[in-house]
């Protein structure tokens, strides 16, 4: 009896949401082009990452080497990216990796992944305040700043914050008010600041380029203490100097933090159902923002670490302390304003995804009812936008940006593993989910023999499946069908599962036992090696199970290696990340865990579905063919 209990409790955590194809469920009109989507990943993501952060990793993990940093975080963003896109060509609706989820692995895991989403947005909008307060406070002569530190002093370091930052808690309550009002006035500010933001961006290249020096990309140990205006009495902090002062490990430590300035092509996603083309359009959007940002930020940190050493970099607003190193007062005041206008785009970019997934959530029942609530006159989430922008007005008040992009780091790349986990897994599945978003274009972007064939080919994958198999190593290396079965979508969820085990291990192996790789030690030369050689066994057994042919406007390439590589670069950046993140981020999931359970598991919509169609088994489900 107990038995039964706990695996109908496990069934019911990993149950499915099956979304109603015979009514139109979004109000929401398809008026987005890709251009458009284009200009909201970079708006939404130069912000922090190119005016602030870049100088704290350029001058505490990583020296000039930052551009490589930045080429990783790029590289496990892009990774991520095709995996959001294959899943914006199955499922083009509003709710992102959340809903991708939950429509493939079940609900505990699209809890799991939604939760991690409302931190990343929350942690993205405070992070941002704070390097918008710190911006105009430099403008100010950092009046603002000296007077928190004398009269408001936090004395728990590690902790929290040296001094809360009032100025980006009024910033953050302002934008908050400003959405529950309505977003259509702020569409074309935010286009105006993004194109303030590219215009600047371009003016620091330029000028890095022309007026820096290539020997602060080669300074030496006695060059520490020979330059005028830092000043560095701890000469060990500073590194050994050169190119790559702080080494291999020191770009890895800042490639994990650097991340953080790659996550805006997430908000692309949430606009699934305000795509003309969302099959085309939103995959291209996310590659092509992707690139611009990535060329923006590598050029910005060249520029920088040319203009002033690294060492010397302001922290918290390096670009204009920059410029007044290079005795170019009106220069700082530009980049300041400029910045000032990245940041706002970003800003308002981090606060309107946040309440959509909030909603998304809370309509579905994993979240309190409450925040499901549509105000009337503006059509907006309004309980939903004023909570996230309480929670995060208050984290920009206690916590330091770096505390924030880390805990926001560790967040982003969990739900970008689950997400290529779902696509690894779904492209080897007998019966895809929600058939209807597997093509969801209109009936006249495809031709008629299109359809036929679609149709064929989830007919014969879910009503004419072989017999059932028997485990042996031939029916692993060299399945019969060429189709998948229940059998090959098993040894799939299995594999995939025992990966994600050896992908773990192995980061853990590289990360913590680090000294014990270099120095030789057998025992750590031996359980690397193992444990990489069954990830190449288990990746090939995956490789020789069929894979679904039904047909998408887009597909991930090169499976499976693209979504386990996709896996591992994102665990390995996470494994970076300190001590103290980790435990920020096991409280964050204690308190989803506690809602989920004491809540959300009760009050689920698809739960509410199970037991009704219990109640009448004859109900209709071939509405969405």
């Amino acid at each position: 009896m107990g038995c039964k209990m706990l695996l109908s409790f496990g069934h019911q955590m990993l149950r499915r949401k099956v979304v109603d194809c015979s009514r139109e469920e979004s109000q929401l009109s398809r008026c987005l082009n890709t251009l458009d989507l284009v200009a909201l990943g970079v708006g939404s993501t130069l912000g922090a990452g190119v005016y602030v952060l870049a100088g704290a990793v350029a001058r505490d993990n990583a020296g000039p080497a930052i551009v490589f940093s930045f080429l990783i975080a790029a590289l496990a963003s892009v990774l991520a990216g095709l995996c959001y896109g294959e899943f914006g060509a199955r499922v083009p609706k509003t709710g992102s990796a959340y809903l991708y989820s939950y429509v493939t692995v079940g609900e505990l895991w699209a809890f799991i992944t939604g939760w991690n989403l409302i931190l990343s947005y929350v942690i993205g909008t405070s992070s941002v305040a704070r390097a918008w307060s710190a911006t105009f406070d430099e403008l100010i002569g950092k009046t603002i700043g000296d007077f928190s530190r004398k009269h408001m002093a936090l004395n728990a370091p590690g902790v929290l914050a040296e001094n809360p930052d009032i100025f980006a808690v009024i910033i953050i309550l302002l934008l908050t008010g400003v959405l529950t009002f309505g977003v259509k006035e702020s569409a074309m500010v935010n286009k105006i600041f993004t194109c303030i933001n590219v215009l600047v961006l371009g003016f620091i290249m330029v000028s890095g380029i022309l007026k820096g020096s290539l020997k602060n990309w080669h300074l030496s140990k006695d060059d520490f203490l020979n330059i005028s205006g830092c000043e560095n009495n701890d000469t060990k902090a500073l590194g050994n100097g050169g190119f790559m002062p702080f080494g291999i490990s020191g770009i890895l430590s800042g490639a994990a933090t650097c991340f953080y300035a790659f996550v805006g092509f997430d908000c692309i996603a949430t606009t699934g159902e305000e795509v003309k083309n969302p099959q085309k359009a939103i995959p291209m959007g996310i590659v092509v923002s992707l690139l611009i940002c990535f060329i923006a930020y590598c050029g910005v940190s060249a520029a920088l670490t040319l203009m002033m050493p690294y060492f010397c970099l302001d922290p918290d607003s390096p670009l204009p302390d920059a410029f007044e190193h290079m005795q170019w007062e009106a220069a700082k005041y530009a980049v300041a304003v400029g910045s000032l206008c990245a940041l706002s785009a970003s800003l308002l970019g981090s606060m309107f995804p946040m309440p959509r997934v909030i909603y998304a959530m809370a309509e579905d029942g994993l979240l309190f009812k409450s925040l499901a609530k549509i105000n009337s006159r503006t059509k907006t989430p309004i309980i939903a936008t004023v909570a996230s922008g309480v929670v995060a007005a208050v984290m920009a008040f206690l916590f330091d940006l770096k505390d924030l992009v880390d805990l926001m780091s560790i967040g982003t790349l969990l739900a970008y593993s689950l997400v290529a986990a779902c696509v690894l897994v779904l492209r080897y599945q007998p019966e895809q989910p929600n058939l209807v978003y597997q093509m969801a274009k209109t009936t006249d972007e495809l031709d008629q023999v299109d359809q036929n064939e679609l149709v064929s080919t989830s007919d014969s994958q879910t009503g004419f499946l072989p017999e059932v198999e028997r485990f042996s190593l031939k029916a692993l290396f060299s399945p019969k069908s060429k189709d998948p079965t229940k059998f090959s979508g098993l040894v799939v969820n299995i594999s995939a599962s025992l990966m994600a085990i050896l992908i773990i291990i192995i980061c853990i192996l590289t990360v913590l036992g680090r000294e014990a790789l270099a120095s030789g030690t057998v025992w750590a030369i031996l359980a690397i090696s193992g444990s990489t050689l069954l990830c190449v066994i288990v990746t090939g057994i995956i490789w020789r199970q069929p894979e679904s042919k039904t047909k998408l406007s887009f597909k991930v390439p090169f499976l499976p290696v693209l979504p386990i590589l996709s896996i591992f670069v994102n665990v390995y950046l996470m494994m970076q990340l300190d001590q103290g993140t980790w435990i920020r981020f096991a409280v964050w999931m204690l308190l989803g865990f506690t809602i989920y359970f004491g809540y959300g598991f009760w009050h689920s919509e698809e739960a509410s579905l199970a037991a009704d169609q219990a109640k009448t088994p004859d109900n209709n489900l071939n509405e969405c063919k």
